[in-house]
């Protein structure tokens, strides 16, 4: 059986051209469509290592509160603890270390600082090298009240 011709006498069907072209055209958009993707994926993993800095500051911040300042007999708030590389409760191979000067302009009637001035250096190790952050925040010589019943009823 002969094959069905249009009124030129052509075979029916795609040519070469048409073949080509298309296939490039959904070359392109696939290619389109994995950069979408690959795009995707880097924004989720930026996201997660956020989130898993942001975990990490708050253990730090409040590991800070409940040890920098040592609640003394008496009730009353010592000098800030000498901190060097300590881990970071949760957070292996994370440690900081901690340098408090007294703020002068906040003085209580005792004459002693109120506030003190925490610089805080983070170290870890991020593929294979050594990384650091290094913050100041101001923080006020008080225990929390958690840790302060903790220290009186456990100790």
């Amino acid at each position: 059986m002969k094959s069905p011709m249009n009124k030129r006498g052509a075979r029916q069907g795609f040519t070469l051209l048409e073949v080509i072209l298309s296939a490039s055209l959904l070359a392109a958009g696939m290619s389109m469509i994995l950069g979408v993707f690959n795009f995707g994926a880097a924004v989720v993993r930026n996201a997660e290592l956020r989130s898993l800095s942001a975990t990490a500051v708050e253990a730090l911040i409040n590991d800070l509160e409940e040890n920098l300042f040592e609640l003394q007999p008496d009730g009353s708030v010592g000098e800030p603890s000498l901190i060097v590389d300590r881990p970071v409760p949760g957070r292996p191979g994370v440690r900081y270390t901690v340098q408090a000067t007294p703020n002068t302009a906040a003085l209580d009637a005792q004459g002693r600082a109120r506030e003190y001035v925490v610089e805080v250096v983070v170290n870890w190790s991020s593929s294979g090298v050594e990384r650091a952050a290094r913050w100041t925040t101001i923080m006020l010589r008080e225990v929390p009240f958690g840790a302060r019943m903790r220290r009186r009823f456990v100790r």
